[in-house]
Protein backbone atom coordinates (compact mmCIF):
# COMPACT_ATOMS: atom_id res chain seq x y z
CA UNK A 1 0.00 0.00 0.00
CA UNK A 2 1.03 3.63 -1.21
CA UNK A 3 1.83 5.63 1.43
CA UNK A 4 -0.92 8.03 -0.23
CA UNK A 5 -3.77 5.46 0.10
CA UNK A 6 -2.49 5.20 3.77
CA UNK A 7 -3.01 8.66 4.59
CA UNK A 8 -5.94 8.57 2.88
CA UNK A 9 -7.44 5.72 4.69
CA UNK A 10 -6.15 6.94 7.92
CA UNK A 11 -8.09 10.29 7.23
CA UNK A 12 -11.52 8.52 5.99
CA UNK A 13 -12.10 6.61 8.86
CA UNK A 14 -10.57 9.05 11.03
CA UNK A 15 -13.70 11.19 9.42
CA UNK A 16 -15.98 8.36 9.61
CA UNK A 17 -15.68 8.02 13.23
CA UNK A 18 -14.95 11.30 14.87
CA UNK A 19 -18.46 11.21 16.12
CA UNK A 20 -18.33 7.64 17.38
CA UNK A 21 -14.83 8.13 18.75
CA UNK A 22 -15.82 11.67 20.50
CA UNK A 23 -19.01 9.87 22.40
CA UNK A 24 -17.17 6.52 23.44
CA UNK A 25 -14.27 8.66 24.58
CA UNK A 26 -17.18 11.00 26.82
CA UNK A 27 -19.35 8.01 28.21
CA UNK A 28 -16.27 6.19 28.85
CA UNK A 29 -14.82 9.26 31.27
CA UNK A 30 -18.32 9.54 32.94
CA UNK A 31 -18.68 5.52 33.37
CA UNK A 32 -15.18 5.60 34.65
CA UNK A 33 -16.19 7.58 37.86
CA UNK A 34 -19.89 6.18 37.79
CA UNK A 35 -18.85 5.16 41.45
CA UNK A 36 -18.60 9.17 42.84
CA UNK A 37 -21.79 9.60 41.03
CA UNK A 38 -24.44 8.46 38.86
CA UNK A 39 -23.81 10.59 35.52
CA UNK A 40 -26.95 8.84 33.74
CA UNK A 41 -29.74 10.06 36.60
CA UNK A 42 -30.02 13.35 38.43
CA UNK A 43 -32.20 14.01 41.34
CA UNK A 44 -35.15 15.87 40.92
CA UNK A 45 -36.77 14.92 44.44
CA UNK A 46 -35.80 13.49 48.13
CA UNK A 47 -39.05 12.40 50.42
CA UNK A 48 -38.80 11.61 53.80
CA UNK A 49 -41.20 8.69 54.77
CA UNK A 50 -42.00 6.43 57.82
CA UNK A 51 -43.74 3.11 57.07
CA UNK A 52 -44.06 0.32 59.17
CA UNK A 53 -42.81 -2.71 58.48
CA UNK A 54 -43.46 -5.98 60.45
CA UNK A 55 -40.71 -7.27 61.99
CA UNK A 56 -41.42 -10.76 60.43
CA UNK A 57 -41.89 -9.86 57.21
CA UNK A 58 -40.31 -11.95 54.54
CA UNK A 59 -38.98 -9.24 52.44
CA UNK A 60 -39.14 -10.31 48.60
CA UNK A 61 -39.46 -8.92 45.23
CA UNK A 62 -42.60 -9.08 45.29
CA UNK A 63 -43.16 -7.47 48.97
CA UNK A 64 -40.22 -4.73 47.73
CA UNK A 65 -42.55 -4.07 44.61
CA UNK A 66 -45.99 -3.71 46.55
CA UNK A 67 -44.11 -1.88 49.48
CA UNK A 68 -43.70 0.95 45.97
CA UNK A 69 -46.90 0.74 45.51
CA UNK A 70 -47.41 1.79 48.77
CA UNK A 71 -45.11 4.79 47.92
CA UNK A 72 -46.83 5.65 45.11
CA UNK A 73 -44.33 4.25 42.94
CA UNK A 74 -45.46 3.00 39.68
CA UNK A 75 -42.14 1.98 37.69
CA UNK A 76 -40.39 -1.20 37.13
CA UNK A 77 -38.22 -2.68 39.78
CA UNK A 78 -34.69 -3.30 38.98
CA UNK A 79 -33.46 -5.07 42.44
CA UNK A 80 -33.61 -4.71 46.47
CA UNK A 81 -31.86 -5.89 48.96
CA UNK A 82 -31.48 -5.98 52.88
CA UNK A 83 -28.68 -5.11 54.35
CA UNK A 84 -27.35 -4.13 57.98
CA UNK A 85 -31.08 -3.36 58.87
CA UNK A 86 -31.49 -1.25 56.03
CA UNK A 87 -34.05 -2.31 52.89
CA UNK A 88 -32.76 -0.50 49.75
CA UNK A 89 -35.23 -1.08 46.44
CA UNK A 90 -33.95 0.94 43.07
CA UNK A 91 -36.72 1.51 40.02
CA UNK A 92 -35.99 2.80 36.81
CA UNK A 93 -36.63 6.03 38.20
CA UNK A 94 -36.61 5.78 42.01
CA UNK A 95 -34.72 4.48 44.74
CA UNK A 96 -36.33 3.61 48.43
CA UNK A 97 -34.07 3.52 51.40
CA UNK A 98 -35.63 2.53 54.77
CA UNK A 99 -34.08 1.77 58.19
CA UNK A 100 -35.97 -1.25 59.07
CA UNK A 101 -35.79 -0.85 62.76
CA UNK A 102 -37.44 2.66 62.82
CA UNK A 103 -39.29 2.44 59.56
CA UNK A 104 -37.88 6.19 58.62
CA UNK A 105 -36.27 6.52 55.48
CA UNK A 106 -36.61 8.10 51.89
CA UNK A 107 -37.85 8.00 48.19
CA UNK A 108 -35.36 9.47 45.83
CA UNK A 109 -37.00 10.29 42.31
CA UNK A 110 -34.77 11.19 39.75
CA UNK A 111 -34.89 11.93 35.56
CA UNK A 112 -31.92 10.59 32.80
CA UNK A 113 -29.63 13.36 32.71
CA UNK A 114 -29.89 14.55 28.42
CA UNK A 115 -27.58 13.49 26.14
CA UNK A 116 -25.00 11.58 29.18
CA UNK A 117 -27.75 8.88 28.85
CA UNK A 118 -27.67 8.45 25.78
CA UNK A 119 -24.41 8.24 25.12
CA UNK A 120 -23.54 6.01 27.97
CA UNK A 121 -26.02 3.56 26.26
CA UNK A 122 -23.87 2.93 23.66
CA UNK A 123 -21.39 1.33 26.04
CA UNK A 124 -24.55 -0.71 27.63
CA UNK A 125 -25.67 -1.89 24.71
CA UNK A 126 -25.54 -5.29 23.37
CA UNK A 127 -28.33 -5.89 20.70
CA UNK A 128 -26.84 -8.05 17.90
CA UNK A 129 -26.13 -4.90 15.10
CA UNK A 130 -24.83 -2.65 17.41
CA UNK A 131 -22.45 -5.53 18.68
CA UNK A 132 -21.26 -5.98 15.17
CA UNK A 133 -20.56 -2.61 14.25
CA UNK A 134 -18.97 -1.86 17.23
CA UNK A 135 -16.96 -4.66 16.47
CA UNK A 136 -16.10 -3.07 12.94
CA UNK A 137 -15.37 0.34 14.42
CA UNK A 138 -12.51 -1.70 17.07
CA UNK A 139 -11.01 -2.96 13.61
CA UNK A 140 -10.78 0.83 12.54
CA UNK A 141 -9.72 1.68 15.65
CA UNK A 142 -6.86 -0.70 15.04
CA UNK A 143 -6.39 0.37 11.19
CA UNK A 144 -5.89 4.13 11.94
CA UNK A 145 -3.36 3.76 14.82
CA UNK A 146 -1.62 1.65 12.30
CA UNK A 147 -1.78 3.53 9.73
CA UNK A 148 -0.83 6.34 11.39
CA UNK A 149 2.37 4.36 12.72
CA UNK A 150 3.63 4.38 8.92
CA UNK A 151 2.35 7.79 7.70
CA UNK A 152 5.50 9.63 8.01
CA UNK A 153 7.75 7.43 5.78
CA UNK A 154 11.30 9.66 6.75
CA UNK A 155 13.10 12.13 8.81
CA UNK A 156 13.73 11.74 13.10
CA UNK A 157 10.18 10.91 13.93
CA UNK A 158 9.19 7.81 12.23
CA UNK A 159 7.98 5.04 14.28
CA UNK A 160 11.56 3.35 13.10
CA UNK A 161 13.34 5.93 14.97
CA UNK A 162 11.15 7.62 17.82
CA UNK A 163 7.49 6.38 17.69
CA UNK A 164 8.06 2.75 18.93
CA UNK A 165 9.41 4.06 22.68
CA UNK A 166 6.40 5.92 22.76
CA UNK A 167 4.00 2.87 21.89
CA UNK A 168 5.98 0.67 24.12
CA UNK A 169 5.52 3.37 26.82
CA UNK A 170 1.76 4.09 25.86
CA UNK A 171 1.47 -0.02 26.25
CA UNK A 172 3.60 -0.53 29.86
CA UNK A 173 0.99 1.84 31.65
CA UNK A 174 -1.92 -0.19 30.80
CA UNK A 175 -0.15 -3.61 31.18
CA UNK A 176 1.12 -2.04 34.62
CA UNK A 177 -2.20 -1.65 35.53
CA UNK A 178 -3.44 -5.14 34.69
CA UNK A 179 -0.97 -6.18 37.00
CA UNK A 180 -0.65 -4.27 39.76
CA UNK A 181 -4.48 -2.94 40.32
Amino acid sequence: MKIVQVRNLHRDLGYFYVGLIISFAFSGILMNHREHWHPEKYTVQTKAISVNIPKDADITEKYAEELGKQLGIDDKIRRHKVKENELKISFEKNDVEIDLKTGKGEVVTFVKTPIISQTMKLHKNTSNWWIYYSDIFGLSLITIALTGVIMIPAGKFTFKKRGWKLALAGLIIPLLILIFV
